[in-house]
């Protein structure tokens, strides 16, 4: 092959008119060849022949769209220095658009000892390894328009892509589990009329099954183990993975578009799946294992480990920090994404060791023009560090400590009022301080790693002996209540407060100020039987049983979804204030219609509350001022609470209630309320 010398940029492979341009950043390697795969496998190498500034590169002529390959380095090995090159290994390219193939665990792919230049008969892993792919960039995305919805705006559905589609009836079973399925009407129909305005799917990058889990039985459900940035994963394709994963990711999006539905992505930046230094070597730690991976200081053999996986990603180097951002570049530019929540981002915040608000990764995503338009959702976490409310305005974050509040309450915990009225006001203690608004909370009650709302409900402790480590894993304390009975059971009464605790719970999560996030499944009754860690549960434990669904639940979802479509007051852009001439007013009164004082919310027994929300100082796009006015009751007493109405307004429409329904307005000469036990009532006044 007459190779030429090509451009150093853009990394990866690139088509163009006549061949390909290949290029890959290693500031360490001795020599880099590609290795081209024909259809039975054969081998063809050719080493790239020339180096600009650590980045080795060369055009291929007659090389086109649909070539597998993977890539060779030469260099040095010297584990102890953190050194790990072998040209026998066959790896992937950092910047592969597209992947064919799952890695067949054996020693041939591992990256220890064994895998040692110069050692007798080194095996070669290219039968053994995915293959990357050079993938045409073109696409025809018509009229397509991100749909920009702002975030007071949004509500967030998270969802798997297997998961929601496996067994939906409607959607053809030769493309159940891909993105094709993904964006089939019957889904896109669904999502529209929940009233939801956002997906948030689980990891789409391809990502590795792990061996031990193989070895069992079971498969990497969640996909946080990636090891492509920039691919979508093949194991969701219905037409094949020689790079038609990419067009129907892009066909997919293009249908949720047009739904009026925002995609966003969970990508996981903090590690790979190339885990410490036992793990295998599929990509980075064999082309530049210091600059893609954190090593620790004193013992350059090891890796500094954040995340709990083995290796944490070393966004302080260069090259791996380009990476991270190439890649969150041709998510939005290319296959047109509206946003990201990012795994475990306090990792990603770590300059010396320590979370910084300054750091390069947050600072080179707040200036970067190609992501100023697209949502940035932060776990602010990871196993070293709590990082809510410490990231940039530019931010909103999960927010934990609305998850453990609301849960808290409703499960009738001592002492949780005070925060609870916090946590429904949109957080100001967490994000007011740094001039945040409420759209920086991320408000959930359940989401994928955890139970399910319908277990939250139903199990005291977790039952995870299916995941085969003698139920060791997963979060043990998780702030359930089974209303009585464990597990599944025939007993009425237990059945009622599980139904209503199931209400309570979604109610209070969609009449919060933020940003609502509900866990696919929830608005249906979906359960897990107990499992609140199915990570690894690629099976109908986690696929979404659409036969055997909650319609009186998801009725509730989608009228509770209505309501704060439809009123500012439910969704405001600023915090709340008693003020005159504030943006809206919120009151906090007690039971008996007095204004919460200082000493109320000490009170460790106090269960009940009345929050009083004014929306007439809400202006909507058009200018237009609303006038609506709300009470919310919220009654976790396991008895009927009798509240006061505050005087004021004539007459007060029941909009919302999870107690018994009573749809008759109530005039200024019915003054009070009863609330049944663990309920919650919304009154409207316009």
């Amino acid at each position: 092959m007459n190779t030429q010398r090509g451009l150093p940029f853009p990394l990866g492979a690139t088509p163009t008119a006549g061949g390909t341009n290949f290029a890959v950043a290693s500031e360490i390697a001795e020599a880099v060849e590609v290795c081209l795969f024909d259809a039975d496998g054969a081998e063809r190498r050719v080493e790239l022949p020339e180096r600009t500034a650590h980045v080795w590169h060369g055009h291929l002529p007659g090389v086109g769209p649909g070539q597998r390959y993977g890539l060779r380095v030469h260099g040095p090995w010297a584990p102890a220095q953190g050194l790990r090159c072998n040209p026998a290994k066959l790896l992937l390219d950092p910047q592969a658009t597209a992947i064919d193939g799952e890695v067949r665990w054996g020693q041939e792919v591992f990256g220890h000892d064994f895998d040692a230049p110069g050692q007798a008969n080194p095996l070669d892993s290219a039968p053994n390894m995915p293959k990357c792919v050079v993938t045409e960039r073109g696409f025809d995305w018509g009229d397509d328009t991100p749909p920009r919805t702002p975030l007071d705006e949004t509500i967030v559905y998270e969802t798997h892509v297997k998961g929601f589609t496996m067994r939906h009836p409607d959607i053809p079973e030769e493309i159940r589990g891909t993105y094709a399925a993904m964006g089939h009407p019957a889904v896109t129909d669904y999502l529209a009329d929940l009233g939801v305005s956002a997906v948030e799917l689980l990891p789409v990058h391809h990502f590795v099954h792990d061996s031990h889990l193989l070895e069992k039985g079971l498969r990497n459900y969640w996909g946080y183990n990636s090891i492509g940035f920039l691919a979508p994963h093949g194991g969701y394709s219905s037409s094949g993975t020689s790079g038609n994963q990419v067009r129907e990711f892009k066909q997919m999006v293009k249908d949720l578009h047009a739904a009026g539905l925002e995609v966003i992505l969970d990508v996981v930046y903090n590690h790979t799946a190339e885990g410490n230094h036992l793990g295998p070597t599929l990509s980075m730690k064999g082309i530049d294992n210091p600059a893609y991976y954190r090593l620790v200081d004193e013992d350059r053999a090891h890796y500094f480990d954040t995340t709990g996986t083995g290796n944490s990603f070393n966004v302080r180097h260069p090259v791996a920090l380009r990476l991270v951002l190439d890649s969150l570049r041709y998510w939005v530019t290319e296959m047109h994404v509206d946003g990201f929540r990012f795994d475990l981002a306090t990792t990603l915040t770590r300059q010396s060791g320590y979370e910084d608000i300054h750091s390069s990764f947050l600072t080179l995503v707040h200036q970067d023009p190609v992501l100023a338009p697209v949502k940035m959702i932060a776990e602010p976490w990871d196993i070293a560090g709590y990082q809510l409310g410490g990231f940039p305005a530019r931010w909103s974050e999960w927010n934990g400590k609305y998850r453990d509040c609301v849960r808290d309450f409703w499960r009738g915990a001592d002492g949780t009022l005070g925060e609870l009225a916090l946590r429904i006001s949109g957080s100001a203690d967490i994000y007011a301080s740094d001039r945040r608004v409420p759209t920086a909370s991320i408000n959930f009650v359940t989401a994928h790693d955890g139970f399910t709302l319908a277990d939250l409900t139903a199990y005291n402790d977790k039952h995870n002996e299916g995941n085969e480590e003698d139920n060791n894993d997963g979060e043990s304390y998780n702030r359930s209540w089974n209303c009585g009975a464990e597990g599944p059971t025939d007993d009425p009464d237990v059945l009622d407060l599980r139904e209503r605790q199931r209400r309570n719970l979604l109610g209070t999560l969609l009449l919060s100020a933020g940003v609502p996030m509900l866990s696919g499944g929830d608005e249906i009754g979906r359960s897990q039987l107990g499992n609140n860690n199915a990570y690894c549960q690629d099976n109908e434990l986690s696929w979404y049983d659409w036969e055997n669904i909650d319609k009186d639940l998801l009725a509730f979802t989608k009228e509770a979804i209505a309501l704060r479509r439809a009123n500012h007051a439910l969704r405001p852009r600023e915090y709340l204030g008693g003020a005159e001439g504030g943006p809206a007013q919120m009151v906090l009164y007690r039971p008996d219609g007095k204004q919460m004082k200082a000493e109320d919310w000490q009170d460790p027994n106090a269960r009940a509350l009345m929050v009083a929300l004014d929306g007439r100082q809400i202006e909507d796009a058009d200018g237009e001022t609303s006038s609506d006015r709300f009470l919310l009751l919220l009654n976790a007493h396991y008895e009927p609470v009798r509240f006061r109405i505050p005087p004021g307004r004539a007459t007060w429409a029941p909009v919302l209630t999870t107690g018994p329904v009573d749809r008759s307005p109530r005039t200024a000469g019915r003054r009070t309320v009863n609330i049944a036990g663990r309920s919650f009532l919304l009154l409207h006044s316009s």
